[in-house]
């Protein structure tokens, strides 16, 4: 997969295909509970929603966990079969090769850090204790007579979950049974379903030495590798050579910020930290992507995290014209709301069909841009103009093989008022939503609360 040229289109899965999970959980305590367990049409509806993401332009669309799961996903029970509730393996092979013939590659979750209390050989280590041929695959205690001590569930020893969470229970990365079974699942993903990447969980607390030979692996079956990391910090394992690319936290948090407090210095420090000149990812802005967005699955809709709806057009528009690849959130493409602290359920819905708006075209109109544009896949980042409401800047890119160079001309402006940024460009320059060419002299006229982008 060529993530230069990727537009993602994000699903939660069990969300997508019918209604939300939270009453129909695989297990109870641990066990499992199959009875009453109905298979959603997830496969089908995602087939029916085909024409939608391709109207928006999107070539490739992220699936959350897909694999059986305790409840919601990222509590796996099973790394090599498809959730119950999804389908069979035959049913996600059957849709991956139509999604394949429509022209849009398929990125999975990958959720290697811990498993749910109902993955198989944890369930073994409850029954067996001890004596179970597994017990070296997690962290546990098992104490002693005197001082025993014990999980949240009575299970007789006490293991460590992630982050404190005990539905959670951390995997053992250092034991080489676990890193083979692991490993296993990744290539089973490639032979039956041909993902072109992978997504790892929390990659920001996985062991070095697995994400070092998974990284191998995944290199050799051609498959791209998106590391989540939340921090600026974790986001350097890209230069480390342990992940193709990383989650943008920073750009992600530093849009809404910007349009909220109606303040582009900020968005503007994190760009040029991070891809101006000397910047972390100068160098990696063609080859290493960063993963861009403006909502996902984990946070609030950014139809309500922005105090100004008007603002919705501008930031979409900076996310298709940054250095990174973008990625829309389902339903987030015509506006659906959703806050966090209303529970994950809120932000993960079941939409019996897609809409279209105004929003959703413009959209697909920034989609259609990018994919055309070398510019604003692989240039380089270049700050042309800043104040607290305007922001323009500039993306260049020569081809390695023509060696013609071509310009891409983003231009910000937050105000209700139309501004005359002082650019110093000159020169004929195409309006790239209109086709009109357009002659500057210096100054570049901002229409009130708009985004333009030109290429030359």
């Amino acid at each position: 997969m060529n993530f230069n040229e990727a537009i993602f289109y994000q699903i939660y899965a069990l969300s997508f295909g019918g209604k939300n999970t939270a009453d129909r959980k695989n297990t109870v305590d641990g066990q499992n509970s199959a009875s009453n367990i109905q298979t959603s049409d997830f496969c089908s509806r995602v087939k029916e929603w085909i024409p939608h993401i391709k109207k928006l332009n999107a070539n490739a669309i992220y699936f959350n966990p897909i694999f059986q799961s305790d409840n919601h996903g990222y509590d796996t029970q099973d790394y090599y079969t498809l959730d119950r509730r999804l389908g069979t393996n035959d049913d996600f092979a059957e849709l991956c090769r139509t999604l394949h013939e429509e022209g849009l590659s398929v990125m999975l979750d990958g959720v290697f850090n811990h498993v749910g209390r109902g993955f198989w050989a944890f369930r073994d280590v409850q029954q067996n204790k001890q004596n179970s041929a597994y017990k070296d695959w997690f962290y546990i205690d098992w104490g002693n007579e005197n001082n025993r001590r014990n999980s949240n569930y009575g299970d007789g020893f006490w293991y460590e979950g992630w982050e404190g969470c005990f539905d959670l229970v951390k995997l053992n990365l250092k034991n080489p049974a676990v890193r083979e079974h692991l490993f296993g699942a990744i290539r089973f993903w490639k032979q039956k379903f041909d993902i072109g990447a992978v997504r790892l969980d929390v990659a920001y607390c996985l062991d070095r030495d697995f994400l070092t030979e998974l990284h191998a692996l995944c290199k050799e079956l051609g498959i791209f590798v998106l590391g989540e990391t939340i921090h600026s910090e974790s986001m350097r394992m890209v230069n480390d050579g342990l992940l193709d690319s990383a989650t943008n936290y920073e750009v992600y948090k530093g849009l809404h910020s910007s349009l909220n407090s109606r303040n582009m210095f900020e968005i503007e420090y994190s760009l040029n930290r991070l891809f101006g000149k000397g910047g972390i990812y100068e160098q990696k802005v063609q080859t290493n992507p960063l993963f861009n967005f403006v909502d996902n699955h984990d946070v609030s809709r950014i139809a309500s995290l922005l105090n100004d709806k008007n603002f919705l057009p501008l930031i979409y528009g900076l996310l298709f014209a940054l250095p990174g690849t973008p990625c829309i959130y389902y339903g987030s493409e015509w506006q659906t709301e959703g806050k966090k602290e209303d529970g994950d359920e809120n932000l993960r819905p079941n939409f019996e069909r897609p809409y279209w708006n105004s929003l959703t075209d413009f959209i697909g109109c920034l989609s259609w841009v990018r994919k055309n544009s070398n510019a604003l896949k692989y240039g380089k980042y270049e700050k042309v103009f800043l104040s607290n409401y305007q922001f323009v800047f500039k993306r260049e890119h020569t081809d390695p093989f023509t060696g013609k160079t071509s310009r891409a001309l983003i231009a910000v402006n937050l105000g209700g008022s139309e501004y005359y940024a002082n650019c110093g460009l000159t020169g004929e320059w195409k309006n790239l939503f209109t086709g009109e060419k357009q002659k500057m002299e210096k100054f570049l006229r901002l229409p009130p609360v708009s985004i333009m982008m030109f290429e030359q």
